[in-house]
């Protein structure tokens, strides 16, 4: 029960996210969305982390599985990604760096505030 919980939250800010996507005209996929009303209900605590603990993880743990149909996607359309699958390769290989640089430097930022909150708090 405690697990159908826990989806049924995550589920209702997926749904609030698609509700945001259809209302705000921004090029903003509806998980981004999603994501930010679940950080924000997490940081002001309006539920605790324990609400969606378990799920969470469950749910990234099976994530891998979550790319196959992606992947068949992707396979089923190969005739009409051909001809320029090259141009598709170096944009994937970049965006991922890029992603993974600017990831590095914003937890290198939250780790040095969290430090430096701590050290003032102990001051």
């Amino acid at each position: 029960m405690k697990f159908l919980k826990q989806f049924g939250i995550i589920l209702m800010i997926s749904f609030l996210g698609e509700i945001l996507h259809e209302c705000i005209p921004l090029p903003i996929p509806a998980s981004i969305y999603g994501i930010v009303i679940l950080f924000v209900c997490l940081e002001f605590k309006i539920f605790p982390v324990s609400a969606v603990r378990e799920t969470g993880m469950f749910l990234i743990e099976i994530m891998p599985l979550l790319f196959i149909p992606a992947a068949v996607g992707l396979l089923s359309s190969w005739e009409i990604l051909k001809p320029a699958w090259v141009e598709y390769l170096i944009i994937t290989v970049v965006t991922t760096l890029v992603v993974m640089v600017v990831s590095g430097w914003v937890t290198q930022i939250v780790i040095r505030r969290t430090k430096r909150g701590a050290v003032e708090k102990n001051g």
